[in-house]
């Protein structure tokens, strides 16, 4: 894995709050030819550090797709809650059986009926260096009288916020 900056302490937590209602994220990889790859995973884990785990195949065109390029990005949506981030990020692939005992779920049989023993399964690490979020306190009832307030005023919407954090490795 490449030398990388982390996030300081206030964009790290900043992240998590972000995404910790969101299970959902579209992780990005790049293909062979250079196309992109995305899919929907269910994030399992942020550690405090900011670590993301995610369950997957060793077979997976995801992990061989990481093995070539570790540079990934990951999107999370929440449109409930007028939440949505994106991130830049290293993803690795561990085979840990100590950490997949310890994140494993019986939701997981859903995607893997053979259980944690499975000898294809195993984790996605990734380690986030950059990202943006985008967000409107008050949610959509904010939005709502935003737009209605706009419609008769002619005003724009200023409640929404845009911040990025961490930035592109040296």
């Amino acid at each position: 894995m490449q030398a990388q900056r982390t996030l300081n302490p206030i964009e790290l937590d900043k992240l998590k709050d972000k995404v910790k209602d969101i299970r959902i994220a579209m992780l990005t990889t790049q293909e062979p030819d250079g196309d992109f790859h995305t899919r929907p995973m269910a994030m399992h884990e942020i550690d405090p550090d900011g670590t993301m785990w995610f369950f997957t195949y060793e077979n997976s065109n995801k992990v061989s797709e990481i093995r070539q390029n570790e540079r990934i990005a990951l999107g999370f949506s929440n449109p409930d809650s007028e939440v949505y981030v994106s991130t830049s990020g290293y993803a690795e692939v561990v085979k840990d059986k100590a950490k997949i005992d310890q994140l494993w779920s019986d939701f997981l049989k859903t995607w893997f009926p053979n259980g944690k023993d499975d000898p294809e399964v195993t984790l996605l690490k990734v380690t986030t260096h950059a990202g943006e979020y985008w967000d409107r306190p008050g949610g959509k009832m904010v939005k709502l009288f935003e737009m209605a307030k706009g419609a008769l005023t002619g005003d724009t919407d200023k409640t929404g916020r845009n911040e990025k954090f961490g930035d592109e490795p040296q």
